[in-house]
């Protein structure tokens, strides 16, 4: 079975402080850490595309694993909607050669924002299983700092440039559950780049949130036969302070056991909302080298569209 053996990930030292954002908007240090969760926003370098952030995620991967080659890797699928350039060629084709990986690699894009990761890991365990391939990579890098207007007070705090590469492959300790998808469209409008700039229409991404994704995950446990006692931890997409806490205070008075909430796990104080990277981020620090037995993940944004997933640990 196809499953995840390892994450690594790339962050740039690099950044913007975001106390000096908030003073320039008028924002305090309660509203920075309380409703936004990010005081350092990481941002890659002018001389930087999309790609060198995935180069720099993978190769801490192969760094981390010595038992993986790059002549291993059968698959690659580079989550982002903000690849190098205008988007043409897409951006696995160009990090399969800045790789140097096999030129019989499978190579695409997924283009998805913050839902990306749990969509991406469906796409390229099923895609193995079907091909019987034996190793892929699947990465997220989705630098925000290319399309956000620097003087927009809705987005200019929120986002920062990281990337992640995870191995799939047979014989993997954590191992893909039941999971659960959908789409709106007609959401389309709350989050969209027109004219080269982002635009977010913050409230209305909030009450999505809000009411789409405690239920979404509740459905979910029902459909696996779990109950939420049965999960060690939720890594939900890390979009802001304020929509981690809503949406774990919400959950946890749906299931009637408010102190669920601790178990939604926030850790965006130097990365900010890093798109695709977010999930990916918190489970490698917090998930892979814990003791924890089954956690969920859920990812939701552009669109709109989201997924959850239940992740199992085997010995």
């Amino acid at each position: 079975m196809i499953g995840i053996k390892s994450i690594a990930s790339y962050v740039p030292a690099q950044g913007t402080d975001n106390y000096q954002q908030g003073a320039h908007f008028g924002k305090d240090e309660t509203f920075i850490l309380g409703k936004i969760g990010s005081a350092f926003l990481p941002r890659k370098s002018d001389e930087q595309e999309t790609s060198d952030l995935c180069v720099e995620a993978a190769n801490a991967l192969f760094a981390a694993n010595p038992q993986l080659s790059r002549e291993d890797i059968d698959a690659l699928i580079v989550v982002t909607q903000n690849g190098d350039e205008e988007g043409l060629p897409h951006t696995a084709a160009i990090v399969q050669d800045k790789l140097g990986l096999t030129t019989r690699v499978a190579a695409f894009d997924v283009s998805l924002g913050c839902s990306g990761y749990v969509y991406g890991l469906y796409a390229l365990k099923g895609f193995m299983e079907a091909a019987g391939l034996k190793n892929g990579l699947l990465i997220t890098a989705d630098p925000y700092s290319k399309i956000v207007d620097s003087e927009d007070r809705n987005t200019a705090m929120l986002f920062g440039d990281a990337a992640t590469a995870t191995w799939m492959g047979e014989d993997a300790r954590w191992q893909l559950g039941k999971a659960a998808f959908g789409t709106d469209g007609a959401g389309a409008p709350h989050l969209k780049v027109s004219d080269g700039v982002f635009f977010m229409n913050g409230r209305q991404v909030f009450n999505f949130a809000l009411v789409k994704v405690p239920a979404h995950l509740q459905e979910l446990l029902q459909a696996s036969e779990l109950q939420a006692r049965d999960i060690d931890a939720f890594c939900i997409h890390q979009g802001s302070a304020a929509i981690v806490d809503a949406v774990a205070r919400r959950f946890g008075e749906a299931g009637e056991d408010d102190a669920l909430k601790d178990r939604f796990l926030k850790d965006m104080v130097e990365t900010g909302n890093t798109v695709s990277s977010s999930i990916p981020l918190l489970l490698e620090k917090h998930v892979l080298g814990s003791g924890f037995k089954r956690v969920a993940i859920s990812g939701f944004g552009v669109g709109l569209s989201w997924g959850s997933a239940i992740l199992q640990r085997v010995e």
